[in-house]
């Protein structure tokens, strides 16, 4: 077989497998099972696949950290907690709701990164959904999954991805901003307008204004201020150029601690409890990728994104973000995105075509399920929770909400 057809029929059917879930089998499945198609046939080296498990060290460090955090939360008590004070806040009104939900999943995306408002917000607007009796309770659900990733670009450390696409050249925070802050602004805006417009039949449902505040219990203040020490901490990581795993994981390590100290759960119930099988999925993809480095498709991807811009680095701009936005639904974002870091490194690409490249990668998985591996964790928080939703519902509603705000985004990126 030729290494390179070989390469690409397995990374093609893995990601298919992983996109699909054929016979409903976890994601993680298929992912390992084409990396390791990839040793036994010969195609990669086993030294060469242990380089890809170990570039995704910082990503497993920092998705641990933040299950931790979300199940210590949520066995404590606090997402009840704000669950109850967030329908009492409503005051009946399932709009006045959507968007308290939708700010607060902003303010968590943009300090905690997407991934933490997929496995942190999503079990505790399942509670307010339980709380307030909405008889429609997916509207609330949808904002985890749309904003995690439409915020996903205000901040450096709003998305791993974004450390990824820039690597050891990350700019700082005050030139961060003025880059991102207007098409942060506009993808959120339109992703808010596009979101409630579809979903204000259901909006209109009537919800619970009266709601019993539960005690907050002692582990659960320590979990909550575990949650925001933890925020502070991947901020100053981040202004000092710090890889976010670490920190982020030990913060989770931290908080436990404390809140066992006053809990009446025990370390192996909460550990049981955490979604282990997302890290062998990350692993799994690192590796496809480096099969993929392997058999040059960077230096090719790189060579053509070259040509464009010499071209005009406005059309490579346009067409990088948005290729990339489609191709990020069918690979997700996380090997999509690691990809586009090399080859943009490669191809010594102009900023602006970078932050289109960005921009592509963190908003284009409002597309699809399987489009970012925030929106794979929020799915897999839904399932704890006992709510399902297809991939055709999740399609039709992304074919609306994604489009509008990634073209603005874009186009705010490229005003000089």
């Amino acid at each position: 077989m030729n290494a390179t057809v070989g390469i690409l029929a397995i990374a093609v059917l893995a990601t298919a497998g992983v996109i699909i879930r054929p016979w409903r089998l976890p994601e993680a499945v298929w992912a390992v099972a084409g990396a390791l198609l990839l040793i036994g046939l010969g195609l990669l080296s086993w030294r060469d696949a242990i380089t890809g498990v170990r570039r995704g060290t910082d990503v497993y460090l920092f998705l641990t950290g933040m299950m931790l955090l979300a199940e210590l939360a949520r066995q404590e008590g606090l997402f009840d907690w704000l669950a109850a004070k967030a329908a009492r806040a409503a005051r009946g009104s399932a709009t006045r709701l959507f968007t308290l939900i939708y700010i607060v999943g902003t303010v968590v995306t943009v300090f905690l990164s997407n991934d933490a408002t997929a496995v942190v917000l999503t079990p505790a607007v399942a509670a307010v959904a339980r709380a307030s009796s909405a008889k429609e309770p997916l509207p609330y659900l949808l904002i985890c999954a749309f904003i995690a990733n439409a915020a996903s670009f205000v901040l450096p450390i709003s998305n791993p991805a974004n450390l990824v696409i820039y690597g050891a050249h990350m700019p700082p925070l005050l030139a961060w901003l003025p880059l991102y802050a207007l098409p942060s602004a506009l993808s959120i805006g339109a992703t808010y307008v596009v979101l409630r417009l579809t979903q204000r039949h259901c909006l209109r449902q009537p919800i619970s204004a009266d709601v019993a505040t539960p005690t907050l219990s002692g582990g659960g203040r320590l979990a909550g201020w575990g949650i925001v020490a933890t925020s502070l901490a991947l901020l100053a990581a981040s202004g000092f150029g710090v890889p976010l795993g670490l920190p982020t994981f030990l913060a989770g390590l931290a908080t436990a601690a404390l809140v066992f100290c006053r809990s009446n759960f025990s370390p192996m119930q909460t550990l049981e409890n955490l979604t282990w099988g997302v890290l062998p999925l990350v692993a799994g993809l690192f590796v496809l990728v480096e099969a993929l480095e392997k058999i040059g498709a960077t230096e090719a991807l790189a060579a053509l994104l070259q040509s464009l811009v010499q071209g005009s680095a406005t059309f490579a701009a346009w067409a990088s973000g948005v290729v990339l936005a489609v191709g990020c639904n069918l690979v997700n974002n996380l090997p999509a995105g690691l990809v586009a870091g090399r080859v943009v490194a490669a191809a010594n690409a102009p900023e602006h075509v970078r932050a289109a490249v960005l921009i592509g990668v963190d908003l284009g998985p409002n597309l699809s399920v399987t489009g970012s591996l925030a929106t794979i964790l929020w799915l897999a928080a839904l399932r704890r929770d006992g709510y399902h939703v297809s991939t055709w519902t999740f399609l039709k509603l992304g074919a609306v909400v994604m489009p509008p705000a990634l073209l603005l985004a874009i186009a705010a990126a490229l005003i000089e």
